[in-house]
């Protein structure tokens, strides 16, 4: 952390939620947020050069998570939400206390919330990137929600390359889900999750992929729509909901290659991002 991150920025309703992810994968939560508050403005930045968070230390994960966060304070923001299950798992606490006063939400217990509703048998897998399930973050929330629960953790790091690329569905990614899954669905009833959370934020598209392995009678759970709610439920306690009537804008800042991540996040947000929309910043 720098002395420039411990700052106090002016906060009313009139500014956007600012949302940071190590890409484009928190464009998911930020099509889910936009669809439960659209009147809300968002600043969105994607830490595009230093991806994958994932497989990183906890400390660099947590620099470049508080850098991130200082870039969207500076340009002022009412609260902010670490769209990235990594950052969200081991970074949270830092982020806080760097900029005091914040309201911050992340991914991971609003998932873990969701999967916890969703399932019947209390077996809950959990799949996300290395670092995630490292960290035991999904496996001590979902522990607090519900301590009877059992939880099957897989890393799967190939899943964020296939969502980069756009190969979401066919046989390659089936292919390569059913290495990771069939694993954990493949034990004993008695032992076969019947609930799964996508524990990163660009796995939501790989969804037609795990839904092709596993069958229908799994439920997938993705945090984002889960994370809105929460957003949407802490600016109305706090009475920060904008006012203005009117539908919200997104704004996207990214630490690399503007004309990549137009392109990508086309695809992550589910509507058109022109180059002429994306600022290049340097943390």
């Amino acid at each position: 952390m720098n002395a420039d991150d411990f700052i106090e920025i002016p906060i009313d309703s009139a500014q956007p939620v600012g949302m940071f992810d190590s890409g484009v994968g928190g464009l998911t939560v930020l099509k889910a947020l936009r669809e439960r508050l659209p009147g809300e403005d968002v600043l969105y930045l994607g830490d595009t050069a230093r991806l994958p968070y994932g497989t990183k230390s906890p400390q660099t994960v947590t620099r470049y998570a508080v850098q991130a966060a200082g870039a969207l304070v500076r340009r002022g923001i009412k609260m902010l939400v670490v769209a990235c299950n990594t950052a969200s798992a081991v970074a949270l606490d830092a982020v806080r206390e760097a900029y005091p006063g914040l309201a911050v939400v992340g991914v991971v217990e609003p998932g873990a919330r969701a999967a916890c509703a969703a399932s019947r048998n209390g077996i809950i897998a959990v799949v996300a990137t290395e670092g995630t399930i490292a960290g035991g973050a999904y496996h001590r929330a979902i522990a607090h929600i519900r301590p009877e629960a059992h939880i099957k953790g897989q890393p799967c790091p190939l899943f964020v390359s296939l969502a980069e690329e756009g190969w979401v569905d066919g046989p390659i990614a089936e292919a390569v889900a059913a290495r990771y899954l069939e694993p954990i669905f493949s034990l004993p009833e008695k032992e076969r999750p019947d609930s799964l959370v996508l524990g990163c934020t660009h796995f939501p598209l790989l969804e037609p992929a795990i839904r092709a392995v596993l069958g229908k009678g799994v439920r997938i759970v993705d945090s984002a729509a889960t994370t809105a709610e929460v957003v949407h439920d802490r600016l109305v306690e706090s009475g920060m909901l904008a006012e203005s009537g009117c539908l919200g804008k997104a704004r996207f800042l990214t630490t690399d290659d503007v004309e990549r991540f137009a392109r990508t996040g086309t695809r992550f947000l589910g509507t058109h991002i022109g180059p002429e929309q994306v600022e290049l910043v340097d943390l």
